[in-house]
């Protein structure tokens, strides 16, 4: 099933500049492997040692975030969109 994933500015250098990316995936972590196949480095920007959806990364499946849904086994179908949105500090 395809999934419409659109990425933050600050990842593009990963995805030539695509602010989307399609990737067939069943889950949210599938999603995330799929990206780092098509585009190497992106997993170590998504998720931390353990494998877990990195703290300061947040994931909104059709605008809900996927970590009040079931985080990285947050399951996706055809003509979903997730983004992915850096969490953004200052003061």
């Amino acid at each position: 099933m395809s999934i419409a994933v659109s990425i933050p500015t600050p990842l593009r250098t990963l995805t030539h500049n695509a602010d989307t990316a399609e990737v067939e995936a069943a889950t949210i972590e599938e999603m995330v492997e799929a990206l780092d196949r098509a585009y190497p480095g992106m997993k170590d920007r998504l998720v931390d040692g353990d494998g877990n959806l990195r703290r300061f990364v947040n994931f909104y499946l059709n605008g809900e975030d996927v970590r009040f849904l079931e985080d990285k086994r947050t399951a996706l179908k055809a003509g979903d969109e997730v983004s992915i949105v850096p969490a953004i500090a200052g003061g």
